[in-house]
Parts: structure tokens; sequence; C-alpha cells
């Protein structure tokens, strides 16, 4: 992409909305084909009676959680504006990152090995890794900005061109290939998963407790409030058997 951006307000104004009707209309068309909406419901059905039981056959499959952590930073993505208040667009652009290294991180460590051994995926996967470093560049170079930088909005939407052809890809080959040839080790993956995520969320409990509530609405909120409980059931002592009181 080309570093170098006219000083004119005008024609940055003029860019700017150019590049989020690109991003909307990839949107649309990419929430078509994933049916957010049903994932959103499903998912929060899984989660519902994953958290409801201690046990670990109850996890919901990895390919679950992985549409569930798309589903996450497409509607993430759906927030950002660039007429929003630098505090709130600091807010989605810090979630989004956030989600995005632990998502990455996440299948790196535990997804892609075990789909590595069982497919001959090999190809897919190295692109995926790729996918995911160029992730990470953008994300330092948000993280070395301010959302007065006249490239900020740019670089995000940069982000979610990135972020929208990966989801496609695994969404529309290696999850399916999972499914066939892991289909017996979803839920222990899903296990896996679910108790390397809360280790890796706790270190930044505040800072995803303040930027959800100002990202999401109610509903995505109480999603997210889900997979946090369910995280919890998971590395929870298991000194009691008693059934647990979520809150």
């Amino acid at each position: 992409m080309n570093n170098q951006h006219s000083s004119d307000p005008a024609t940055l104004e003029q860019e700017a909305n150019a590049t989020r009707a690109q991003v909307d209309e990839t949107l649309d068309e990419l929430e078509g084909r994933l049916s957010i909406r049903r994932r959103v419901s499903e998912a929060s059905e899984a989660i519902s009676t994953a958290a409801s039981r201690t046990y670990r056959r109850a996890s919901p499959e990895i390919t679950t959680m992985i549409r569930l952590d798309h589903t996450h930073v497409l509607a993430a993505f759906r927030r950002y504006h660039g007429w929003l208040p630098d505090s709130r667009k600091e807010a989605v652009v810090a979630n989004v990152c956030l989600g995005l290294e632990i998502h990455a991180q996440l299948e790196e460590e535990i997804f892609y090995p075990a789909l590595r051994e069982q497919s001959d995926g090999a190809a897919l996967l190295d692109k995926s890794v790729t996918e995911h470093d160029e992730m990470r560049a953008l994300i330092q170079r948000l993280r070395q900005m301010t959302p007065r930088d006249g490239a900020y909005d740019e670089t995000f939407y940069e982000l979610v061109r990135t972020v929208l052809h990966h989801v496609a890809d695994e969404e529309t080959t290696l999850l399916p290939l999972a499914e066939t040839t892991l289909k017996d080790e979803l839920r222990e993956l899903g296990w896996r998963m679910t108790r390397r995520r809360v280790e890796l969320l706790k270190p930044h409990a505040a800072q995803i407790a303040s930027t959800t509530a100002r990202t999401f609405p109610l509903l995505t909120g109480a999603l997210a409030g889900g997979l946090l409980a369910l995280a919890w059931l998971a590395v929870r002592p298991s000194a009691t058997h008693r059934a647990p009181r979520l809150q």
C-alpha cells in the first residue's frame, strides 16, 4: 500500500469514505456468507451448555471456538467509524488488536499443529501463519500511532481487509478440513484452547473489561462474558462437584 498521504483535508475525507464503503461492502458480503447472527445464537447456546457442566467432554469443539472468535472481531469492525471520538476509536482498536493476537497465538499453538499432523494442508497452514504475521505488523503500526495521525483510519481498514481475507480462507478451507480430519479430537482441542485462552487473557483482564464495555452492545458483551465464564470453568479447582453458579 502507498504510504504517501495527501495533506488536503477534502482528499483525505474522500479517500476515507471510499475505504469505509469498501469495508462495509466486504463485511456485508462476508456476513451473508457466514450467517453471523445465526452463529452468535449457536455459539451462545454452546457456551451455555458447556458452562452448565464441569465435564471435559462438555467443551465446545475447537472449530466452534474459532468461529466465535471470528464473530467477535467482525462485530468489532462494525463498531469502528471515522467520526468516533478518539477515545472510542482507541477502545475498539485495542479490543480488536488484543483479540486478534490471542486468537492467532491459540491457533498457532494448538489448532494448526493438530491439523498439520492429520492432514495434507501444510501449504494452507503456512499461508495462514503468513497472514497472522501481516496482521501482527499492522497491529504494531497501530500501537505506534494515535487517532490523530492521518493514516490511523487507513491502517485500521487495512487490518480489516487483511483479517477478512484470512477469515474467509479459514471458514471455507481450514475449518471444514479440520471437521473432517480431526472430528474425534475437536472437543479435546477445544478444551485445550479454552484453558490456554484464560492463561493468555488473565494479564489483560482490566483492559478487556474496559475496551469490551466501550466497543460492544449488550448482546455481544454478554456473549464475550459467556466465553470468559466458560474459560473460568475450564481452569477452576475441581475440589467440589457442586453445580457452578453463574453470575
